[in-house]
């Protein structure tokens, strides 16, 4: 519990943090790898040279010091970010390497602003908000083990199957090496994938949602190849190009908040654009396959008709649906006598005449498609408690009426 005192003084500092916030984090994230670069093999790279990972954390910090006296409205927002810390295997004892190296960005970038009082303030709220992660993600960590044939960190997975879904999507089936089956998880949820690339120094961490409905024998992801040569593209390419059948790879147990209510049989709609229809098509073969009845329409977003994952299976799960419906957009089909149901983007006339206002919609892509798919639901009268997405890497600020 916070004294009062310090709740003042976080609180009176959250204006400095919403404008100084990223400056703060950058430093923070730069001192903390210079003196523990064995962190290096938890992160991801891609993210910090970016400036995500930044944004991410100035953004929870800045909403922390918001809500410092109400810390349970964090809550929805500690669950989402302990899924990740689970599934990348964050430990306790690494906490305190944070907080110390927080409190120096803090003091090097407010410089004298940055006066005993607060440091020690922030230092004490920091210690309460880092118990909060470490109890959630604790009860996480017993939940994936106690499970049937669950795990607690990390264990080795066999690649028993590389298939090729399109130009830029390959599904690999991962099989335990233990010989054990997999356990139940939740459509939409995701692994992370652990491993090392020959001349890289650090590992390298991935999320991936499973691409399958839920089953004992197998995990499946379903891999975009980034098509540039740049340092986002390196996972993707190397599991492209090297890894293959009979190669092993670390994997950590399911995680993750946005997945389907399998307990709902109110219509849905499952919205996706590029490869955001990974987690989309292990809704859809759930409900094809435990719920045929539910009204369900599955809308996907692609750049062309060489790109489109699925578009086959997707086809044949709701043609053997009671009231199952696909919907095709491509931005430019390659070949002009391709069929499709609608050319250019989805859009604010294109949901209009497709969603059923008593609709859930879950909607998974790049952030610019979800801000315009969100804001254009909201704007057909859609609620927004009904609906549901997920952010590609690290959660940014979401405005959506800036869209």
């Amino acid at each position: 519990m916070l004294a009062q005192k310090t709740i003042d003084i976080i609180k009176s500092t959250a204006p400095v943090l919403e404008v100084k916030g990223t400056e703060i984090t950058t430093v923070f994230y730069k001192k903390m790898f210079t003196n523990h670069p064995e962190l290096l093999n938890i992160f991801n790279h891609v993210n910090q040279k970016k400036g995500r990972q930044q944004t991410a954390l100035a953004n929870t910090v800045y909403a922390a010091a918001q809500n410092i006296d109400r810390l349970e409205a964090l809550l929805p927002a500690v669950k989402q970010i302990a899924h990740k810390h689970r599934s990348l295997g964050i430990k306790p004892e690494q906490y305190p390497i944070v907080g110390e190296h927080l409190l120096m960005a803090i003091k090097e970038v407010l410089g004298d602003a940055a006066t005993d009082e607060i440091l020690e303030a922030w230092g004490e709220a920091y210690g309460v908000i880092a118990q909060v992660f470490i109890d959630v993600e604790e009860g996480m960590y017993q939940d994936a083990e106690s499970q049937n044939a669950g795990w607690r960190d990390f264990k080795d997975f066999t690649v028993v199957k590389k298939e090729e879904e399109s130009s830029l999507i390959t599904s690999f089936y991962l099989k335990p090496n233990d010989g054990q089956k997999v356990p139940a998880y939740l459509p939409g949820q995701y692994i992370t994938i652990r491993l090392g690339i020959p001349g890289e120094e650090y590992l390298f961490n991935r999320q991936y949602s499973l691409s399958s409905a839920p089953n004992e024998d197998y995990f499946r992801i379903s891999v975009k190849r980034e098509a540039e040569q740049s340092p986002e593209g390196k996972v993707s390419n190397y599991l492209h190009d090297k890894v293959n059948e009979g190669d092993v790879v670390e994997v950590s147990a399911p995680a993750g908040d946005f997945h389907l209510d399998t307990e709902d049989h109110t219509p849905v709609t499952l919205i996706s654009g590029g490869v955001g229809i990974t987690p989309m098509f292990s809704m859809l073969e759930t409900i094809a396959d435990n719920n045929p009845s539910r009204p369900t329409i599955f809308v996907h977003a692609s750049r062309n008709e060489e790109v489109h994952a699925f578009k086959d299976d997707v086809t044949e799960l709701v043609n053997a649906m009671e009231n199952g419906n696909a919907f095709f957009v491509y931005e430019k089909p390659i070949d002009p006598q391709t069929i499709c149901d609608h050319q250019g983007y989805i859009n604010t006339a294109v949901l209009e005449r497709l969603v059923d206002r008593d609709s859930v919609c879950y909607v998974c892509g790049p952030a610019p498609f979800m801000k315009a798919v969100v804001s254009s639901l909201m704007s057909i009268g859609i609620p927004e408690g009904k609906i549901r997405y997920e952010f590609f890497g690290p959660a940014m600020k979401f405005e959506l009426q800036e869209a």
